[in-house]
Parts: C-alpha cells; sequence; structure tokens
C-alpha cells in the first residue's frame, strides 16, 4: 500500500492566512461632486473590503475608513434619477412606499451613498463591521480633520448633469 504524505503548506498557498493582528487603517477622504452613484460605490466599498491593499484577506476587515464630502452633489446617469424606485415598507397596513431618486437624493443624499456602497459589500457580520468606517457629509465639512485623510480621487466619465 502507498503511504500518504502530509503536504506541507507553503506560506504562498491560498490557504496561508495572516492571522490575528492589528492592521494600519488609513484615511480617505473623497469628493463625490459630479461622481456616477455606482462608480463611487463600488470604489469606497473596495477600500473599505481592504481590496487596494497587499494584505488582502476576504475573511478579515483589513480596509480602510472612508469619509464622503458633497454627498449632495452626486450624479446618476442617464435617465434614472427619475426611473429608478426606493421602494420601503413603514411597517404598518398597506405602508408600501414608492420613492423616485430624485426626490431621494433632494432629501436624504448621505443615505442614498450609504445604501448603494452597503449594497455593495459582504451580507454578514464582517460587511457590518465594514459599513461602519464609512462616515458620508452632505456638505463640503467633516469632522475628521484630526485624522489627516489623504484624497481619493475617483474618475467621472462623461457624466450628464
Amino acid at each position: 500500500m502507498k503511504t500518504l504524505m502530509a503536504k506541507k503548506i507553503d506560506s504562498r498557498s491560498a490557504d496561508y492566512k495572516i492571522g490575528n493582528k492589528e492592521y494600519k487603517r488609513n484615511w480617505y477622504v473623497v469628493d463625490a461632486a459630479g461622481v456616477p452613484l455606482g462608480r463611487l460605490a463600488s470604489t469606497v466599498a473596495a477600500v473599505l473590503k481592504g481590496k487596494t491593499k497587499p494584505e488582502y484577506t476576504p475573511n478579515t476587515d483589513v480596509g480602510d475608513f472612508v469619509i464622503v464630502v458633497n454627498s449632495d452633489k452626486v450624479a446618476l446617469t442617464g435617465d434614472k434619477a427619475n426611473k429608478k424606485l426606493r421602494t420601503y415598507h413603514t411597517g404598518y397596513m398597506g405602508g408600501l412606499k414608492q420613492q423616485t431618486y430624485v426626490h431621494f437624493l433632494e432629501e436624504n443624499s448621505d443615505k442614498a451613498v450609504m445604501k448603494a456602497v452597503k449594497g455593495m459589500l459582504p451580507k454578514n457580520s464582517l460587511g457590518r463591521q465594514m459599513i461602519k468606517k464609512l462616515k458620508v457629509f452632505k456638505g463640503a465639512e467633516h469632522n475628521h480633520a484630526a485624522q489627516k485623510p489623504q484624497p481619493l480621487v475617483i474618475e467621472s466619465k462623461n457624466v450628464k448633469k
């Protein structure tokens, strides 16, 4: 009979985990003025997950903090502003409500950005931990200047306002 040899796990293999260690978290600030909502959300979600770092591991939170300013000036491409609907339920009988994104962005632009980013994060406890590192502000001012955030530039290609 053949003897089965234990396979040595190389540190470069896909099974290698970094372990429980504290990661250095950077702070980034993003200006959302004129940037499409989906492009903004996907870029911010990648930074929150830590996919921009070399030590990225899918099962650990290695991401950075992100501050989004000017969320009231975020853009929607095409005719999505009028056709896209936000649907929610109040909890009462007959309480199904629908609202176009024009009104949703006017009233709660910070919630619209938060909802778009949250939809691109994992739907588990790790995703709930990642969304806490996102700070969204309607205006150009934010109260996290002490962290000295670095600018994160998102390109906006052919956006019609």
